[in-house]
């Protein structure tokens, strides 16, 4: 019955049709390999849970390579920083050999990041059929990869730890800019705005406007800032733009009252100017009498003077016309050397006139009572003999010398002006008179020099 029954069965089997023959196959294929062999059920072979084993060891050496890479690259974005801070703040062999020391060191953790990237793209983790050992291979190489990736990550935090002093002194220096530029700026707008003043008052200021277009280069590389320029040369930059843009603001400032002065020292030459035109006319009146009275010798030498003076006077009235004009034209630097020029040729001409006066006054006492001459000049003498024997028995002959000398000169003096006659030489006696008080006040000089000495 059995028998019979199984014959029915394998028949009946045989007699379906084809599609149903398929489906029934892919069936048991499928227990087949669910189960691992025709008795279905059980564990998967030893060979794919060893494969997959390996894969999660090489996978996890990969993620722990990858936190190791992203941790390097953290540190290594911070020592970038604080490198450019040293960089761009310092300067000086220690920092030469900190940057130096930074470069090797980043060529070596290149190194071992592309070390990272090979044994990265060694394998494919994810390929359904790996090479044999390929995920051992890979794990080893990852693995090694992390210990090298945490070593240098080690050396570039002890490498930061050692920068930090530099890395302070940088940072103090960098607050320093910002303050500096500022102030800077703020300096270009003040001279910006005292010259808008100065314009708006009638008042080119050419000059000054150009001195401060001079400081619009520097501001553009203030803008640029530290980063491209350097610390110390963008606070020195700063420091020489504040000095100068206060310099044209203070100009700027004085103009008003620099034009207001020069109007004043005009008016007031132009009034002298014509004060000397007055005196001039006293000279020829005063030489016609010194021709009178006195001999050639006594006013010889003054003859040029009106002559002199008049040239000054017209020197004088050209310069004064070129300051007006200067002024007119806001060219102050002309404008002063111009009245400059004025009030030395003035002084001259007032010392031409005041000189021919002076020498007929003279002249006049001298004729009147020569010995009031002769006793000023024994008075300076004997002053000085006293304060030369001051505390000797005998002179110095440094100071003997010169005092005999003028004893002398003023005998020959004397007598000379007794035997001139009716028309002495009074100047010649007054010169040697005022010769010999010359030489008298030299000695006294020279000994209380010598006694300031000791």
């Amino acid at each position: 019955m059995r028998a019979a029954g199984s014959a029915r069965g394998f028949a009946g089997l045989v007699l379906m049709p084809v599609a149903v023959i398929g489906v029934l196959a892919g069936a048991v294929a499928g227990s087949f390999s669910a189960g691992g062999g025709w008795g279905g059920g059980g564990g998967r072979s030893r060979w794919r849970r060893g494969d997959d084993a390996q894969r999660a060891a090489a996978v996890a050496a990969r993620d722990a390579a990858q936190e190791a890479f992203y941790e390097l690259d953290s540190a290594q974005r911070e020592l970038e920083l604080a490198v450019e801070t040293v960089r761009a703040a310092e300067q000086g062999a220690a920092v030469q050999r900190a940057l130096a020391d930074y470069q090797d060191l980043r060529g070596r953790i290149d190194q071992v990041t592309v070390g990272y990237l090979d044994a990265l793209d060694a394998v494919d983790l994810e390929a359904p059929e790996p090479p044999p050992g390929a995920l051992a291979q890979a794990r080893q190489r990852l693995e090694q990869a992390s210990r090298e990736l945490a070593a240098k990550q080690a050396e570039l935090a002890n490498f930061l730890s050692r920068l930090q002093p530099l890395v302070q002194h940088a940072e103090a220096q960098l607050i320093k800019v910002a303050p500096a530029v500022e102030q800077a700026k703020r300096a270009l707008l003040g001279a910006s705005g005292a010259l808008d003043a100065v314009r708006a008052a009638g008042l080119r200021a050419d000059d000054l406007a150009a001195r401060l277009a001079e400081l619009g280069p520097e501001l553009t590389r203030l803008n640029e800032g530290a980063s491209r320029h350097g610390v110390p040369q963008t606070l020195q930059r700063a420091q020489e733009v504040a000095r100068r843009a206060d310099g044209i603001r203070g100009d700027a400032e004085q103009l008003p009252e620099r034009a207001r002065e020069i109007d004043r020292r005009v008016g007031s030459l132009r009034t002298r100017i014509q004060a000397l035109e007055t005196k001039a006319g006293t000279v020829e009146p005063t030489l016609s009498e010194l021709r009178r009275r006195f001999s050639a010798a006594c006013w010889q030498d003054l003859q040029r003077v009106p002559q002199q003076v008049a040239e000054a006077g017209r020197s004088a009235q050209g310069k004064l016309a070129e300051a007006g004009r200067a002024r007119d034209e806001q060219h102050w630097a002309d404008a002063t050397a111009a009245i400059g020029t004025v009030r030395a040729l003035l002084e001259t001409a007032d010392g031409s006139v005041a000189a021919v006066a002076e020498r007929l006054r003279r002249l006049n006492e001298a004729e009147r009572n020569p010995q009031t001459e002769i006793e000023r000049a024994r008075f300076a003498l004997r002053d000085a003999q006293r304060l030369a024997m001051a505390g000797r028995q005998a002179p110095d002959p440094r100071h003997a010398g010169p005092l005999d000398a003028a004893v002398e000169r003023l005998e020959r003096a004397s007598r000379s002006l007794a035997a001139a006659g009716r028309h002495p030489d009074y100047w010649h006696f007054l010169t040697e008179l005022d010769g010999v008080r010359g030489t008298a006040a030299e000695v006294v000089e020279l000994i209380r020099a010598e006694h300031a000495r000791h």
